[in-house]
């Protein structure tokens, strides 16, 4: 019973982090609505601004080829330089 009282607990607690969270809007410039289309349709935009620090250009690149290919995320292929270019310019190493 002690185990129950404690995961309802730990839910509720959770629940209530997660409600206060609010989203970080991506920065305004060409290709944003294509970047928000395409990687919001699995994750939060969040992870863009967490990966930020590390990827120049051929990380992002190989990133959005990873979600489109390996994961199956909805980029089509004539997308994905607009979308790389957005991502570099607005979030890339140094940026």
């Amino acid at each position: 019973m002690k185990i129950i009282v404690a995961l309802a607990f730990l839910l509720a607690a959770t629940a209530s982090a997660v409600a206060d969270e609010k989203p970080v809007p991506l920065k305004d410039a060409p290709g944003r609505d294509m970047v928000e289309a395409a990687c919001s349709a699995c994750h939060s935009l969040d992870y863009i601004r967490t990966n930020s620090p590390f990827l120049a250009q051929q990380g992002w690149t190989a990133e959005v080829n990873k979600m489109a290919n390996a994961f199956g995320a909805p980029i089509p292929a004539d997308s994905v330089p607009t979308i790389v270019d957005y991502l570099t310019k607005n979030y890339g190493a140094g940026g």
